[in-house]
């Protein structure tokens, strides 16, 4: 892991939208640092966690290769995942050798600091846990449901997330991360799956409540149908703010630009929607809104933010 001397910038989520925002920033002259969620129960991630009993890797794995520094056939290989195999069928191999890591080192963060110095990580990677822990939701009728891949399927309004076990403890680097940080920023991403499990404890709470660091938010461009189906610009800000207990959020980050129908007809069948700012509510919570062309039109017909123009963006905020 290497660091700059330049301002310190902390970016908190997981998922997809997290390493678009680490890929474009870690081309500026600052000092990153990037804040992960963990709690990841599908897929090879899942497998994993339940065989050998460590955090979810998948979502450390996408961060380290949008921050390393590394030849891109070895970076291709991290990332490679097998459609054969007995066992092997669905793993990532990043996916295992961080677990084969963490089985050297008898430690998860130990495995992410030694795999992140072989691959020249430019900035520093914290899990927001160094244990195996799980993500329940409440909804708004009661019913509470297990498992980070279960939420979405429910599909009822999400009243607040939290850990099981309840009580997780974060890493105190990462904790100090936040107060020492200039801007944190808070990724684009699945908002109750990817991006609130990272801010529920309360020493991240407590860390955000007393940072100096002007925090922004990167809003999604679209809803997302069983986490933010109908959801404004500022009911993700309401939900952010509801789970840390206070209204951290300065400034909120929107694209600006009109959306084609035709893209939009694409998102209906998974129905989603772009998501609306609601300027005068979000005024109401104090929160500016920073209106930019972040996203681009990606090869597949989705919209994805543009890792150089959202970075360039965040950056010019410092």
């Amino acid at each position: 892991m290497t660091d700059v001397n330049g301002p310190k910038v902390v970016v908190i989520g997981g998922g997809t939208g997290l390493p678009v925002l680490l890929r474009g920033l870690r081309k500026f002259p600052i000092n990153l640092s990037a804040i992960v969620t963990v709690s990841d129960d599908g897929g090879s991630s899942g497998r994993l966690r339940e065989d050998l009993d460590i955090p979810a890797p998948g979502d450390i794995r996408k961060v380290i290769a949008s921050m390393s520094d590394v030849e891109p056939t070895l970076l291709k290989l991290f990332q490679h995942r097998f459609e054969d195999g007995d066992g092997l069928s669905g793993h990532a191999l990043g996916n295992l050798i961080l677990a084969g890591m963490t089985s050297i080192t008898g430690d998860f963060y130990k495995g992410i600091k030694e795999i992140s110095r072989v691959f020249n990580v430019k900035g520093r990677i914290y899990p927001i846990a160094n244990q195996n822990m799980y993500l329940k939701a409440e909804f708004e009728d009661g019913t509470v449901v297990r498992g980070e891949s279960n939420i979405p399927k429910v599909n009822k309004r999400i009243n607040r997330v939290f850990y099981d076990p309840p009580k997780v403890e974060p890493l105190p680097e990462a904790v100090k991360a936040i107060k020492q940080a200039e801007l944190i920023v808070i990724a684009p991403g699945s908002l109750y799956t990817s991006i609130v499990p990272n801010l529920i404890s309360e020493e991240i709470k407590d860390a955000l409540r007393q940072t100096n660091a002007k925090s922004v938010y990167v809003c999604n461009v679209m809803t997302q149908y069983g986490e933010t189906k109908g959801y404004k610009a500022s009911e993700h800000v309401e939900a952010l703010h509801r789970h840390v207990s206070d209204p951290f959020v300065d400034g909120i980050i929107v694209h600006g630009q009109q959306i084609e129908h035709t893209i939009k007809q694409e998102y209906e069948k998974e129905r989603a929607e772009p998501v609306i700012c609601d300027y005068e509510r979000l005024n109401d919570l104090n929160v500016e809104v920073i209106e930019g062309d972040i996203a681009d039109l990606h090869s597949d017909g989705t919209l994805k933010h543009h890792e150089h123009k959202i970075a360039k963006l965040l950056y010019n905020l410092l």
